[in-house]
């Protein structure tokens, strides 16, 4: 009966991630669905620790992904790990990660530029 549940569950997130596949509303549904398939709430996989060095690991796999050259297809496969880890980060800590990325975006959209070592750096610049 629990696999039946979390594959209903499974197939119904598939079903309606293809069909609007750019929501975000999509993904968040897509990757709780993951959590609650893997029962992540009760098996450390919600611990912010261990999601802390899950990201560092997926950036590294990124690093190397521009360092060694390899293709835009794995570049964009470990992006999307390091994406789907950042979705159920906001799912574990409970915040609405929609409302964060546009507050964000609010307050970088205000910020000065410079050219820093050559190349174009956003920040608030503290003296």
């Amino acid at each position: 009966i629990i696999y039946f549940c979390v594959s209903r569950i499974y197939h119904d997130y598939k079903d309606k991630a293809m069909q609007h596949s750019d929501s975000y509303k999509a993904m968040l549904e897509a990757v709780q669905a993951f959590h609650d398939k893997h029962d992540f709430k009760n098996k450390g996989g919600e611990e912010m620790t261990y999601r802390m060095a899950l990201m560092a690991e997926e950036l590294g796999e990124i690093g190397a992904c521009v360092t060694k050259g390899k293709s835009k297809e794995q570049l964009a496969e470990e992006t999307a790990d390091l994406f789907i880890l950042l979705i159920g980060t906001a799912i574990s800590a409970d915040f609405d990660l929609k409302e964060a990325f546009w507050a964000k975006m609010d307050k970088i959209m205000k910020r000065d530029s410079k050219m820093v070592n050559g190349r174009i750096r956003v920040s608030e610049f503290r003296d």
